[in-house]
C-alpha cells in the first residue's frame, strides 16, 4: 500500500485500480470512477485480507457492511476504516469519501487516502470533525476466528429411518415421533376443535355432540277443557231438576153416530210429591262474612185445573 503512494489518475479519471474493479465485476463504467474505495479493495486483494476487510466501490455500502458485521466505532485506531461526511452529518447513507488510519495523534489522525486533491493517493492529516465513524478488519477476523464454521449440506445424505412397527426390537411407542402420528394428530385436533365451536348457540355450550345433532322429541300436550257455553251449561254448574211432566194425550175423534158421547169422569189430580233441590256446593272457599245456603224447597209438579 505504501508503494503506491504519490500515484495521479491518468486523463479521463482512469486509473488502474478503476480498470482491475471492473475486469473484477464486468462493468466497464468502474473504470473511470471515482476510486478512494475501489484502492482499498485492490491493496486488502493484494494483502490477502479482503474477507475483512471487504470489496466494494461505494462508500455507503461499505460501512453498512461493516454495520452489518457489528464491526462499527466511533473510536479511531490504527489499521481502521475511515469514513468521511462533507457536510458534516453523522448517518452512512450520506458517506462521501473512505481512507485508511494510519496513526493517531491527539484528537486527530494520519491516513492514507485515495483520489484526494482530485487525483492523488498520498498521506493525510485530518481532524474528526467530518468523521462518520470507523470500520474495523480486526474485529471481524476476531469474530469469525470464534464462531465455528457453519455445516455444509449435502443432497445425498442418508434419509432417516423408523423402526417398523411389528419388527423384531420394535415397539408401539415408536410411531409417536413420526410424522405421520404428528399429522393424525393435528387432524383430530382441528375436529376436535371445530365440534367444540359449532356446538355453542346463542351464547349457550352444547350438552353434548348427540343431543345437538338428533332432534328433541316433541312432548305430548294435555288436551285443554273447553269453557262451558250458555246453550251447554256444564256438570258442575247445572242443577237437578224435577221430571217434566208429559203433555196429556189427545182424545181420539169418534165417528159421528148422531148421538151425544158419553161423559167421562175425571179423577182428582194428585200432587206430586215435592222434591226437595240442594244447592251445588263448589269447591270455592266462602269468605268469612258470607252465610251457608240455605236448602230450597221448590215445588215442580203442575198444578192440577
Amino acid at each position: 500500500m505504501r508503494s503506491e503512494l504519490g500515484y495521479r489518475e491518468k486523463s479521463g479519471q482512469y486509473t488502474k485500480f478503476g480498470e482491475w474493479y471492473a475486469d473484477r465485476s464486468q462493468d466497464p463504467q468502474y473504470r473511470n470512477a471515482p476510486w478512494c474505495d475501489m484502492f482499498i479493495a485492490w491493496a486488502a486483494q493484494k494483502a490477502g485480507i479482503a474477507d475483512y476487510v471487504g470489496q466494494f466501490a461505494w462508500t455507503p455500502s461499505h460501512a453498512s457492511w461493516f454495520i452489518k458485521q457489528g464491526a462499527w466505532s466511533s473510536v479511531p485506531e490504527p489499521g481502521a476504516l475511515v469514513f468521511y461526511d462533507w457536510s458534516g452529518g453523522k448517518s452512512y447513507k450520506g458517506i462521501d469519501h473512505v481512507g485508511i488510519v494510519e496513526r493517531v495523534e491527539g484528537g486527530k489522525i494520519h491516513t492514507i487516502e485515495a483520489n484526494v486533491d482530485r487525483v492523488w493517493l498520498k498521506r493525510k492529516f485530518r481532524d474528526t470533525e467530518k468523521v462518520v465513524g470507523y470500520g474495523l478488519p480486526r474485529k471481524i477476523k476476531a469474530l469469525r476466528d470464534v464462531q465455528p464454521s457453519a455445516p455444509v449440506l449435502v443432497d445425498d445424505a442418508p434419509l432417516q429411518t423408523f423402526t417398523v412397527v411389528g419388527e423384531r426390537g420394535g415397539s408401539p411407542f415408536d410411531l409417536l415421533g413420526t410424522p405421520q402420528a404428528l399429522l393424525a394428530l393435528m387432524v383430530i385436533t382441528t375436529i376436535v376443535v371445530s365440534f367444540r365451536f359449532a356446538g355453542t348457540r346463542a351464547g349457550r355450550h352444547r350438552r353434548g355432540v348427540l343431543k345437538w345433532l338428533t332432534p328433541a322429541p316433541a312432548t305430548p300436550q294435555a288436551a285443554k277443557p273447553k269453557p262451558p257455553t250458555a246453550a251447554q251449561p256444564s256438570a258442575a254448574t247445572k242443577r237437578p231438576t224435577a221430571a217434566e211432566p208429559k203433555p196429556p194425550a189427545k182424545a181420539k175423534p169418534q165417528p159421528a153416530t148422531g148421538k151425544p158421547a158419553p161423559a167421562v169422569a175425571r179423577k182428582p189430580a194428585q200432587h206430586a210429591p215435592a222434591e226437595v233441590v240442594r244447592v251445588h256446593q263448589t269447591n270455592t272457599r266462602r269468605k268469612p262474612y258470607e252465610t251457608k245456603p240455605r236448602p230450597v224447597r221448590r215445588d215442580t209438579a203442575p198444578l192440577g185445573k
